[in-house]
């Protein structure tokens, strides 16, 4: 089973919202653009980390290994002790 990150840190930041906490190979489920609305969720290995700055306030934009690219909602993470 996996451990969903999508808890607050020290400094109150979702994991999600930093470049740094995601690396090529993470499992992340991300919301890609057209399911904004609906919420949907699409899992799957990151490609490429794409939003450049080191915050942003709705996720960091990835592309996975199968070429969606979308805004990171959680990391699922085998190791907890990640974060």
């Amino acid at each position: 089973m996996y451990d969903y990150k999508k808890v607050k840190d020290d400094d109150n930041d979702d994991p999600t919202q930093h470049r740094s906490n995601l690396k090529p190979g993470m499992l992340v489920e991300i919301v890609l653009k057209e399911d904004q609305s609906s919420g949907k969720l699409t899992k799957g290995k990151v490609q490429d980390l794409l939003t450049s700055k080191e915050h942003h306030p709705r996720g960091v934009k990835v592309r996975l290994e199968s070429g969606d690219v979308g805004r990171v909602q959680f990391i699922c993470d085998l190791d907890s002790s990640t974060f």
